[in-house]
């Protein structure tokens, strides 16, 4: 690995860190309604929303909290109401306004799959972004979402934190509340901001009809335009990942130098990075989100650099041929195929990884031309359940149900009831912690197991072998997470993938969300108890290991045999003579 690339990692992880720690006090205060300095522009729009909800606006009367059943209940509305506007949109845009292309409605498997995929805020595209949907579609439908689903999973959070910092209480918290103040106080002036950066870089935001211009060689091209930066913004910063062009942010018009490039890669983790610091806040112990964030980057960190080091290692097919293929400080070297040469392969692998363990899914080069190993570390990313960072909100609550896996091995270990935060961990948080862990994982083996099983998951595939199983595993593990990146080579909008990924979706989304709102309602009942001389401290480097280690070893347990058959079996080809192991 170059110092370069080493350089490149650094001063991302810095810059990180820098703007995530001062925006996790910020959603703190929004997350308790308290005033900030946007206060005066904002609140406002949150009263008007929250009287359109039929709910009341005056700080003296705030609308009555929720059990945690009437919050998933409301989550749940919220969702299914989404799902029905999108298809009805998608299957009407070629009678409604803002179609410059003229497209028309796509398939219903697809629309539903869409509808879906952004309603979980999976954002997997079984679709052309700029020659499937209309403009129209692509604002009031997916941008909307893009909002909403990524308010939602922040509510969540707010949710379970409040399980911990209440005490013999039935209620977790408004979450029409939660999620208005969560829209207008934190994602609209986040991506309004971004967005106007973007424009200055060159990302297009405009209603014009499509562009005709001459190539270089002489030829003729038409250009797809749209609202485009408005779209980005929201799509990283809510860890959403739908791009508004088929080819997502490896598109000049949707990315257009390494500026934006960065911005970009930076925004899909900001929120998740600063919501770790927000935990701290809420919980009245910053020693608590600083060993969650530092859990975090001790996985992170070392997928990133294996991740760059694959892509810097070049096939071993090219070495009879004697090319220079080692890389330095004047030329990339290694793997560029698939890759975009205004960002090389660094920045290549660093957004690989960024948007894999944050749940966002959008992509600046093709997943499905990295080397086997190169693919398989943002693969394990997806399959470690989208902790790391993971989605606003999903992505904190799922890593704090692995803390609370992780108290619970501590506690067997010396004999005592394991407690985290003050709250005793005991059968019905195992329960629902054990659901949430496990309801993804089923998803996508089984799912994986059906498709390499049915003649039409295997005819989508277009690669034979190891590869090809390679792609059906990752699309699994990205629908059944709610990542929404692909492998790509494979033909995922026939009706059987587009039905088989609606439902991982909805099993990765939902079938985390309630078991972890019914652990919030179960802690919220029970009474804090001071910390004695048997507490495990959940803050020190002892609890971080203990917590990197469970993640780590569930992930290893569920997916080494599937990762065996796919990408590591691949490797061990790609280095044995002839192609095939003995």
């Amino acid at each position: 690995m170059t110092g370069n690339a080493l350089a490149q990692v650094g001063v991302f992880l810095a810059l990180l860190v820098l703007f995530a720690r001062p925006l996790g006090g910020y959603i703190a205060k929004v997350a308790k309604g308290e005033r900030h300095r946007l206060s005066f522009a904002l609140y406002p729009i949150e009263r008007l929303a929250l009287r359109a909800l039929g709910l009341s606006s005056d700080p003296g009367h705030p609308p009555n909290e929720m059990t945690w059943k009437r919050y998933a209940a409301s989550v749940l509305i919220v969702s299914g109401v989404g799902i029905v506007l999108l298809v009805v949109l998608q299957l009407a845009q070629g009678s409604l306004p803002l179609n410059p292309h003229e497209v028309g409605a796509p398939t219903f498997g697809v629309s539903l799959n869409t509808a879906v995929s952004f309603v979980t805020n999976t954002n997997w595209q079984t679709y052309a972004g700029e020659s499937s949907l209309s403009p129209l579609t692509q604002m009031l439908g997916l941008a909307t979402q893009n909002f909403l689903s990524a308010a939602t999973g922040i509510a969540v959070l707010f949710a379970l934190i409040r399980g911990f910092s209440k005490s013999r209480s039935d209620t977790i918290g408004n979450f029409w509340v939660d999620f208005v103040r969560v829209t207008v106080h934190v994602l609209l002036p986040l991506a309004f901001i971004l967005a106007l950066i973007l424009v200055t870089q060159g990302v297009v935001q405009t209603f014009d009809t499509p562009a005709h211009v001459t190539t270089l060689e002489g030829s003729h091209q038409t250009l797809a335009l749209g609202p485009v930066a408005s779209q980005v913004a929201i799509k990283q910063l809510g860890t959403n990942g739908g791009g508004y062009f088929n080819v997502n942010s490896a598109h000049p018009l949707e990315n257009p130098n390494a500026l934006s490039n960065l911005l970009q890669c930076l925004a899909i983790l900001l929120i998740p990075a600063a919501l770790c610091f927000t935990f701290g806040h809420l919980v009245s112990d910053r020693r608590q989100g600083r060993a969650l964030i530092i859990a975090m980057f001790a996985v992170f960190v070392p997928f990133t650099l294996a991740t760059v080091a694959a892509e810097q290692t070049a096939n071993p097919r090219l070495d009879p041929v004697a090319l220079d293929t080692a890389p330095s400080e004047l030329q990339p070297g290694g793997n560029m195929e698939g890759k975009e040469a205004r960002f090389g392969i660094t920045d290549s692998a660093l957004w690989a990884t960024a948007t894999t363990a944050a749940s966002n899914g959008s992509v600046n080069a093709m997943h499905d031309s990295m080397t086997p190993l190169g693919g398989l570390f943002p693969m394990v990313l997806m399959q470690l359940g989208e902790v790391i960072f993971g989605g606003v909100g999903s992505g904190l609550y799922g890593l704090i149900v692995f803390a609370i896996l992780a108290v619970f091995a501590a506690g067997l270990m010396v004999g005592r009831t394991p407690e985290y935060l003050g709250k005793k961990i005991e059968v019905r948080e195992m329960q629902m912690a054990s659901l949430a862990i496990l309801l993804p994982a089923a998803m996508v083996l089984c799912g994986t197991a059906l498709a390499v099983m049915v003649p039409e998951g295997r005819a989508a595939t277009a690669n034979p072998g190891a590869h090809g199983f390679s792609e059906i595993l990752y699309a699994l593990s990205s629908g059944a997470n709610n990542n929404g990146s692909a492998f790509g080579g494979l033909t995922a909008n026939g009706d059987f993938f587009a039905h088989l990924q609606s439902l991982a979706m909805l099993v990765g989304r939902f079938g985390v969300l309630v078991p972890v709102l019914a652990i919030a309602g179960s802690l919220a009942k029970k009474q804090a108890i001071p910390a004695s001389t048997g507490t495990l401290p959940t803050h020190g480097p002892l609890f971080i290991g203990l917590l990197v280690g469970v993640v780590l070893l569930v992930g290893a347990l569920t997916f080494i045999p599937s990762l065996a058959l796919g990408p590591i079996v691949e490797h061990l080809q790609l280095h044995t003579p002839g192609g095939i192991l003995p």
